[in-house]
């Protein structure tokens, strides 16, 4: 008998004759032996109807009000609690023992960021004790519970981090998420129709994917599964015995190519300081006010200084924080002092990841090599042990995909 976690996301659970297919596959895997918690998003577009709610109800005539995110996290919350109802409900109808349990009973213990807190443990010892005694608990995702007994959320996506966490919490012997994909692949197969479902990935790499644009997993979650060595299977609802793709450590994977999969991002904006003081302290001066106003920055590049006195910086951010990152910077002129600004949403953000990139050398040098015979130019490159990438024109995307997908022998024979 093992322990198991599933975990349903919004087009699993959309309506009621989905909620029982979803129970179907719960009472099967209860057959099979296993002690099961599953873990449920909310129906499919119910979170945004609420959001916003949260939003009309917060504006009131000034459509720049922002709503109390304590309690923006109540009314938010209260979709995943209708799932892990309706489903508690329907496995009992189909007699498997089940009740549902909500972020604050299990208890998820969290931050106080209302509205992306972080899971700080999950003790689940009562609800550990009802699942040995038989009982399957059905968790309502995305949820938790905040310093003050308050209800708090994860973000978008949290419900993919709550599965793992309780798996961990629980100490099951693997998490199941199941969602409207039958695996991970080498790329986006509407681009590529030739990528391949992988069978296993490394923990490392599903990291990068999913933080390079890869839409399958939440990257917190693939944190936790990392941290915790939580075996984690991405299986689709609708096809749940094709086999999906298995999360693994690195030295579970026989055959270590150079490179696993193609990740994208069209959520990309550029920012380029120019004539900026080449002297000590003035990145500070730059990324300070950046991370005070919440501008995550990634790709970095810094011109050499042909004078030895001014350079040129550039950096790039989500398109959602251009705004708010041009603000910091007008706001912080007098202590960056650079001589003109300019900004361009019109770029992507393409990378390769593989594990197999630490032992074949040359993997980059086929990347550049290949874009360029397309004739696509680099705008900007960042580098990590397992990964790649390159900022180009956005309009290349699709065909920087596809080409590096057959650059590296990725495509399904």
């Amino acid at each position: 008998m093992a322990t198991i976690a599933m975990k349903f996301g919004g087009t699993s659970v959309a309506d009621i004759e989905r909620i029982r297919h979803v129970a179907t596959l719960v009472k099967r895997e209860v057959e099979r032996g296993n002690q099961v918690a599953v873990v449920v998003s909310a129906m499919a577009g119910e979170t945004n109807k609420l959001v916003a709610w949260t939003n009309e109800a917060a504006h009131g005539g000034n459509n720049l009000a922002i709503p109390d995110q304590r309690e923006y996290d109540v009314v938010v919350a209260a979709g995943e609690q209708i799932t892990a109802g309706l489903l508690a409900i329907t496995l009992n109808a189909m007699g498997v023992k089940a009740r549902s349990w909500l972020g604050w009973q299990v208890p998820i213990n969290t931050s106080a960021v209302h509205g992306s807190a972080r899971i700080e443990g999950v003790p689940a010892t009562d609800m550990k004790r009802a699942i040995e005694n038989g009982e399957v608990a059905v968790v309502a995702g995305f949820q938790g519970v905040a310093p003050g007994t308050r209800i708090s959320t994860l973000g978008r996506g949290g419900s993919d981090t709550s599965a793992v966490a309780v798996a961990a919490g629980i100490g099951a012997a693997r998490c199941d998420i199941y969602t409207d994909v039958d695996g991970v692949y080498t790329t986006d197969p509407r681009i590529v129709p030739k990528a391949r479902r992988l069978e296993k990935i490394a923990y490392e790499e599903m990291l990068e994917m999913a933080s390079l644009g890869a839409k399958v997993l939440q990257t917190r979650s693939v944190e936790i599964a990392m941290l915790h060595r939580v075996p984690t299977r991405v299986l689709s609802t609708f096809t749940p015995d094709v086999g999906g793709t298995l999360l693994c450590d690195e030295e579970d994977i026989v055959e270590k190519k150079p490179v696993t999969g193609i990740a994208y991002s069209r959520d990309e904006a550029k920012i380029t300081l120019h004539k900026v003081p080449d002297r000590p302290g003035v990145s500070a001066a730059i990324f300070g006010p950046l991370a005070d106003a919440g501008v995550n920055v990634d790709m970095i590049v810094q011109n050499v200084s042909e004078d030895g006195e001014t350079t040129d910086l550039t950096f790039t951010c989500t398109r959602g924080e251009l705004t708010r990152a041009l603000a910091a910077i007008e706001t912080h002129a007098k202590d960056i002092q650079y001589r003109a600004v300019t900004h361009t949403a019109d770029v992507a953000k393409v990378s390769i990841i593989g594990i197999g990139m630490r032992a074949h050398p040359g993997v980059a040098q086929l990347m550049f090599r290949t874009l360029a015979d397309k004739g696509i130019n680099i705008e900007v490159i960042s580098t990590s042990e397992i990964k790649v990438s390159v900022l180009i024109a956005e309009e290349y995307v699709e065909l920087a995909v596809r080409a590096l997908h057959s650059a590296y022998e990725l495509d399904a024979a």
